[in-house]
């Protein structure tokens, strides 16, 4: 007879011992691998002039820097354990070298030249009398009227770089000096700077942006130069950059979607981005290349959506509906822009082809383009340079072509990874390997492991990560089937943020499909803090709210520091398919906007809620019969 191991009160309750968790081998990394400075062309028409990569790493190892719109000295709270600065490949380092006058020009003809000065008059015209969001705006598509097929197909409006002649000169020389400053940077066993880039295709204001990254060093990234959606929108043609790059400077990569939630449905669909059916080849590329996504970040959370997910409580969270277009348009969710519907679609792709096109870890990031990885609610500096301030969070121009402004943003997120050493090497490992989180800014402490023979007892053994290892799969990892005739049992333990807030509850989200072959998803409140109890339908009360709406503060008077389970499936069925991911909840916090409106003495902004439950959320642990 199968028995739930879900614990008593006492076992959910459970608060960890320093000392158990210093016994544990591996080392918790919190960073960045998504982050803006002076050198992307859109970050520069925002304001952000002084930003560049050397201030990115001084920021990153928690140095006071000068903010490059508001002019005052900042500094992060905790200081992060590794950072990749990813400009964007397209035009990279060319605005600012215009702006500088530290362009060299080809020679274009009369006429070509002509046009090239107008163009950049104009520009930096604009830049100086803060008309450069507007020429941002301009260079962003359209939406046609009747999107579906092949994207990059449809009528867009394309940069238009042809202008400026080729860029290739100094998009190379931007390169080399990003490459430079993570060079300069890089202190292997304290701080780790990883080298990378965006690709930023966005056919029809469709994000589909990948953030690609190296562990290689210098001497190896400056063999080329970064691959832009100015040279193909299509990420199988991406794919096929990395593939022939590596062969030829022995370079390695991880490109890493971002931003599915404003993706049209193409993110993680169930065909190519050119409208074919998705194969077992396909598929196996696109794992080679992508074994990790981003699902938390500034513009919003891509975990889930009360459409894809309406029995889900916790679904409507920093929930984002702006497209990165010229006319912003209705925002249509689908299961293909999120985190949870694209691991279902994966288990049934998987269930025809035989390869699962969508087994990837997760991680968050911010995609701050101030040059400031700032995910720290009372200490977040906006998504671009000029939206530092409460008093210009919202602005004549929008961001991005989009009705956004700085109080639709979130201040989020961060990559964890379990690491055996913080350097580049062993980071890059355990992203392949996919032992990742991601977390919305908060530095929460999550360890999961799942297994056919785990009880309580190992929860609370000394050895626990060691038993986790040698007797199970860890977060990223895959179940094998030869323990099915018994049922999976995980084991999570969670520690808040030192300087942070109290847990909430554990959850394990469920996804798989039934005997019909149709996708399921299931929700599991396992461990939570205080004498709630379970209704009749598995749901728990709220744990409250102590946020004081007046001046921003609230108590860890409700909560726990810490939570441990050990939870069996009881729903289990070994012929099916299934994932299984862990989401932490904290108690409720303010959020940016309401520090801001306290300090503006004005009512809070109609964008974002007061408070709100920061969160963690694991790399699914995957069963295949």
């Amino acid at each position: 007879m199968y028995r739930s191991l879900r614990p008593l009160s006492l076992i959910c309750l459970l608060v960890l011992p320093a000392a158990v968790m210093a016994q544990n081998p591996d080392q918790l990394l919190f960073g960045d691998t998504h982050l803006h400075t002076s050198y992307s062309f859109d970050a520069y028409l925002n304001k952000n002039m002084t930003g560049d990569p050397d201030m990115a790493y001084r920021w990153a190892k928690g140095l006071p820097v000068v903010h490059p719109y508001n002019r005052s000295r900042v500094q992060i709270h905790q200081p992060l354990d590794f950072l990749v600065v990813s400009d964007h490949a397209e035009l990279m380092g060319y605005i600012r070298a215009v702006n500088l006058e530290e362009a060299e020009f080809e020679d274009l003809g009369v006429w070509g030249n002509l046009k090239r000065w107008f163009a950049i008059t104009m520009l930096n015209r604009a830049i100086s009398s803060e008309g450069g969001s507007k020429i941002f705006s301009s260079l962003l598509p359209e939406e046609p009227a009747n999107l579906g097929g092949d994207p990059v197909q449809d009528p867009v409006n394309v940069m238009p770089t042809g202008t400026f002649g080729d860029t290739l000169a100094i998009e190379t020389n931007a390169w080399h000096e990003i490459v430079a400053a993570a060079e300069r940077h890089n202190d292997p066993g304290n701080f780790t700077s990883l080298i990378g880039w965006e690709w930023s295709s966005i056919p029809v204001g469709a994000n589909l942006h990948r953030i690609v990254f190296t562990p290689d060093a210098g001497n190896i990234a400056r063999q080329f130069v970064p691959y832009g959606s100015d040279q193909s929108q299509y990420p199988e043609d991406l794919w096929d950059w990395l593939e022939a790059t590596q062969e030829r400077t022995g370079a390695r990569f991880i490109a890493m979607p971002h931003n599915s939630n404003i993706s049209k449905g193409y993110m993680y669909a169930e065909t190519s981005l050119r409208g074919k059916p998705i194969d077992a080849a396909y598929a196996e590329r696109r794992m080679r290349w992508e074994p990790v996504s981003e699902v938390t970040q500034i513009k919003g959370d891509s975990e889930t959506h009360p459409v894809v997910s309406p029995d889900d409580g916790f679904a409507d969270f920093e929930t984002y509906s702006h497209y990165i277009q010229q006319d912003p348009g209705p925002y249509k969710p689908a299961a293909a822009d999120y985190m949870r519907g694209a691991l279902k679609t994966g288990l049934a792709l998987e269930a025809k082809t035989g390869v699962n096109p969508y087994q990837f870890g997760v991680i968050g990031s911010t995609d701050s383009h101030s040059g400031l990885s700032s995910a720290e609610e009372d200490n977040f500096w906006g998504k671009f340079a000029r939206d530092s301030t409460p008093e210009t969070k919202r602005s004549e121009d929008s961001i991005g072509g989009s009705r956004a402004n700085g109080w639709s943003m979130s201040a989020s997120g961060l990559a964890a990874v379990w690491s055996r050493k913080n350097t580049r090497d062993e980071i890059f490992d355990a992203f392949q390997r996919r032992e990742t989180y991601a977390t919305t800014g908060t530095r929460l402490k999550v360890r999961l492991f799942a297994g056919w023979d785990f009880g309580v007892a190992d929860l609370e053994a000394a050895d626990f990560a060691e038993l986790g290892y040698a007797r199970g799969v860890p977060m990223g990892g895959n179940l094998s089937a030869a323990g099915a005739e018994q049922r999976p049992t995980f084991l999570v333990r969670a520690e808040m943020d030192p300087q942070g807030a109290n847990l909430d509850r554990i959850q394990v989200v469920k996804g798989w499909l039934d005997a019909q072959g149709q996708q399921q998803e299931r929700v599991y409140n396992v461990a939570w803090s205080g004498a709630r109890s379970l209704d009749t339908g598995g749901e728990l009360p709220p744990v409250g709210n102590t946020v004081d709406l007046d001046s921003g503060a609230y108590s860890n008077s409700i909560g726990m520091p810490a939570l441990a389970v050990a939870w069996t499936d009881p729903d289990f069925e070994p012929t099916q398919r299934a994932f299984y991911y862990v989401r932490v909840l904290e108690i409720p916090t303010p959020r940016h906007s309401l520090l801001d409106a306290i300090a503006l003495q004005r009512e809070l902004p109609e964008e974002g809620p007061a408070t709100l439950q920061e969160r963690a959320y694991t790399s699914p642990v995957w069963y295949t019969p």
